[in-house]
């Protein structure tokens, strides 16, 4: 039985509806960690999948304290309640978004610049102190055919005169329902963290260039300046049988999903 966290937000809720054997998470909002034990072991849960967070990078930088109980905090409690139980945490390329240009990163070089990427590092280092075969998955901008939330494919969606990339930022991003059917393999990594999603060659402005011209929709590109890469070599993973569609292919493969081509 796999527990499966934040049900209620982008990818827990996916993961959730398209997974076998998944139950949804209470809220641990603030939870004690007596009350994650209990949570944990009323469960009956053999693995745990923990997409739970605050992701939003300003609301982490306006409220840190918050932003540390929920990405430290709570994360640390299910490490402490997971013996014998594999634990699946979502972390972030955040943690490399202190190098500015470069890139494709690897996992043993990382350098956070913003709350919610420091946070995100220290849960990595501090779970994995308290269960080595925890599983990190430093996940990239996720998108889906999706309402409540905005991502880069919701974005170009609804665009109506212009969009603004850049030719000089190379980034990761990533189909969501590939995520989930990534979760059989997932499960079975070694403990430790792992770069996690699409990969390409590509700077937003051609990605975004590209896949207007798939999709057939007339919109001004402007080329904006760019002060960050978060570009990551997923070949870690890729070993274990994690394996996710090129970032174009993967627009084109949600495209279609959608209706849209």
């Amino acid at each position: 039985m796999i527990l499966v966290t934040g049900t209620s937000g982008f990818v827990g809720g996916k993961i959730l509806n398209m997974s076998k054997d998944t139950i949804a998470c209470p809220s641990l909002r603030n939870a004690s960690e007596d009350e994650i034990r209990r949570i944990v072991l009323e469960s009956g849960a053999d693995i745990i999948i923990h997409t739970a967070a605050i992701s939003d990078i300003g609301e982490c930088e306006k409220d840190p304290d918050a932003s540390y109980i929920a990405n430290v905090q709570i994360p640390i409690y299910l490490a402490k309640a997971s013996k014998n139980i594999k634990l699946i945490c979502f972390s972030s390329d955040q943690v490399y978004s202190g190098f500015g240009d470069g890139g494709p990163f690897y996992e043993d070089t990382v350098k956070p610049n913003n709350t919610y990427a420091k946070h995100k590092l220290e849960m990595e280092n501090r779970v994995l102190d308290i269960n080595p075969d925890a599983v990190m998955l430093r996940a990239e901008w996720m998108y889906d055919y999706y309402l409540k939330k905005s991502n880069y494919f919701m974005g170009i969606l609804n665009a109506t005169e212009s969009v603004s990339y850049s030719s000089r930022q190379y980034r990761g991003i990533t189909y969501v329902k590939e995520v989930a059917e990534n979760l059989e393999s997932v499960i079975k990594l070694p403990g430790g963290a792992y770069n996690f999603g699409s990969e390409t060659t590509k700077s937003m402005y051609e990605i975004t260039k590209g896949f207007l011209k798939e999709i057939g929709k007339d919109l001004t590109l402007f080329d904006c300046p760019s002060n960050q890469n978060l570009w990551m070599n997923c070949e870690k993973a890729r070993k274990y049988g994690v394996f996710f569609s090129s970032v174009e292919e993967g627009l084109i493969k949600c495209a279609r999903d959608c209706g849209l081509i």
